[in-house]
């Protein structure tokens, strides 16, 4: 199975309950972090992205395969 790759910059779009968001790439998490409050469990095997949303500026960690090139 081949992981979807995103770059800092790159425009993405994710879903959650109210809907779709759109917003840009920060970074690659390949190791626990944390977001204001929230664990981040990324590793190398299991990375995941910083994503800020282009409406609120708000981040979050998303994993690649709930994001999607916009």
């Amino acid at each position: 199975m081949s992981e979807k790759s995103f770059r800092p910059g790159d425009r993405v779009k994710w879903e959650h309950s109210q809907g779709t968001s759109t917003g840009k790439v920060v970074r690659k998490v390949t190791s626990p972090t944390r977001i204001q409050d929230h664990k981040v469990a990324a590793s190398a095997d299991n990375p995941e992205y910083i994503v800020e949303s282009g409406k609120t500026g708000a981040r979050a960690a998303h994993k690649p395969s709930a994001l999607r090139k916009a």
